[in-house]
């Protein structure tokens, strides 16, 4: 895959603004404690899917304290459609205790305090301190893996890579929205298995070779 020129990322960018002025998660919450519960409940699992099972979950539990009172059996049966549920249900109780514990049931604005709670790795610190906190992070998910290596933007053979490059390929004044516009970019557009190319609003920028065309 060929690395796209740094002259055209500004360029880049200011497309997916134009076309996505304000973007935002679309993860639904309430709250912050919402939001870092309805990550970790995201992994291996689309937006769409949390969002069906967090809602009548989120209109009874509002806070880490409720959480535990909850129980991880009777979480279980709000969110067993989530692939991996028994296992997320096990580390959402259990980092509700720890920020019950450790941060008066607040979530932390601390990368580092992020991680050190159980389901939470660098990805799912990324989301919420971009979301919650407003810092420049790049979450790098499926979406942005696929669409930095086949754009050419951040070419990586792992999300670590692709997160470091995006970090200093990004011009700074697109770097706090970056993850989302290209998330959805990914999502609806540059799609797994069929990129919509001839709707791109950046396929003249790009440098995949396999860009698919209108019959």
């Amino acid at each position: 895959m060929a690395l796209m020129k740094t002259a055209v990322i500004p360029e880049f960018f200011a497309r997916l603004k134009k076309a996505m002025p304000e973007p935002e998660t679309e993860l639904e919450y309430e709250n912050f404690y919402h939001l870092l519960v309805a990550v970790v409940l995201s992994a291996q699992a689309t937006d769409v899917g949390v969002n069906r099972a967090t809602k009548p979950l989120f209109e009874k539990i509002k806070t880490p304290a409720e959480m535990v009172a909850l129980g991880e059996k009777r979480l279980i049966g709000y969110i067993k459609t989530i692939g991996l549920f028994r296992t997320k249900a096990r580390n959402v109780i259990a980092l509700s205790h720890l920020l019950i514990e450790r941060h008066e049931g607040k979530v932390p604005s601390d990368h580092a305090a992020l991680q050190a709670l159980p389901g939470v790795g660098r990805k799912t610190a990324n989301v919420v301190m971009n979301v919650a906190f407003g810092e420049a992070t790049i979450a790098v998910d499926t979406h942005i893996f696929r669409v930095g290596n086949r754009t050419g933007l951040a070419p990586g053979k792992n999300p670590l890579q692709v997160e470091l490059k995006l970090l200093k390929r990004v011009p700074e004044e697109y770097r706090l929205h970056a993850h989302h516009w290209l998330i959805l970019h990914g999502r609806y557009t540059c799609k797994a298995r069929t990129p919509l190319c001839p709707a791109c609003v950046v396929a003249d920028l790009c440098t995949f070779k396999g860009k698919t065309v209108v019959v």
